[in-house]
């Protein structure tokens, strides 16, 4: 059942039912039934490859060793097929190959069923694989720069399997105040999956402008960068200039404390070099 070019094309090739006699011993006529079967190579089953959404096409025969016409309706299990004709009327000793397409929806098992006006069932089984090329592809996304960490989203929009490596930049007004090494991070993310990660960052400095940058690898090269930036808030100024303010109070409340403790009338320096000559003269 090999993939068409084109999946246009394949939906308006021309479907026909074709009947082909088949050679049956008289003596075994009368007690043979009907069978259903890929039409063709003796194959046991159905099977495809295809990208998704692509639609094959191939044939199903459905044999009559008897000697009698039998009415057989075909339908797809699992899977949405379309077939030249459903309702098929074989004579006796004879086969007939009913065309069929199947759009690919991905990697999906069903099978080809047909049954007859007493109701036996005869099913062959179809296996559809979607083939798509290895392709590595990853976004981040909602960065957040946090009083303690950095938050964010890594989503793989690739068809592979991804262990990621990260790496974190910070800059501030003046300097560089932060600086990770590209390292993996302790996910894998199959395709089309989303995982939320925190990255720590103890100390951030809450009072200087900052511009983050994160850097996310792929194991082929594929790389996303993100930035964002975190600006003082009021209240983390606030509490700074609160802090200076007290820190300052308290430097001076220690030298009032200090001088205190000096005894009362005690001369100075130049007081006592001033006594002494005194006394010498």
């Amino acid at each position: 059942m090999p993939p068409t070019p084109n999946a246009t094309r394949a939906l308006v090739l021309p479907l026909a039912l074709l009947l082909i006699p088949v050679a049956v011993p008289r003596a075994a006529a009368a007690g043979a039934g009907w069978s259903l079967a890929p039409a063709g190579d003796g194959r046991p089953s159905f099977y495809a490859e295809g990208a998704p959404g692509a639609v094959v096409r191939d044939t199903v025969a459905v044999t009559n060793g008897g000697a009698r016409p039998v009415t057989v309706t075909l339908a797809a299990d699992g899977v949405r097929a379309s077939f030249a004709d459903v309702l098929v009327r074989v004579p006796g000793r004879t086969r007939a190959e009913v065309p069929f397409t199947v759009r690919v929806p991905g990697d999906r098992s069903g099978a080809i069923v047909a049954r007859d006006a007493a109701g036996r069932v005869r099913s062959v089984p179809l296996r559809l694989r979607a083939g798509v090329p290895d392709l590595s592809a990853l976004t981040v996304e909602h960065v957040r720069v946090r009083a303690d960490r950095i938050t964010y989203d890594l989503v793989n929009r690739g068809t592979t399997t991804l262990v990621p490596r990260l790496a974190v930049r910070a800059d501030g007004l003046f300097r560089r105040v932060l600086d990770r090494a590209p390292r993996a991070l302790p996910v894998r993310l199959a395709p089309g999956t989303r995982a939320s990660l925190t990255e720590p960052w103890p100390g951030r400095p809450a009072l200087d402008a900052v511009d983050v940058r994160l850097t996310v690898t792929a194991p082929d090269g594929t790389r996303a960068t993100v930035g964002a930036s975190a600006r003082p808030t009021p209240q983390a100024a606030s509490a700074a200039l609160a802090g200076a303010a007290l820190a300052a109070a308290g430097t001076a409340l220690a030298l009032a404390r200090r001088r205190g403790r000096r005894p009362p009338g005690g001369p100075g320096p130049a007081g006592d070099a001033g006594a002494t000559t005194g006394a010498a003269a």
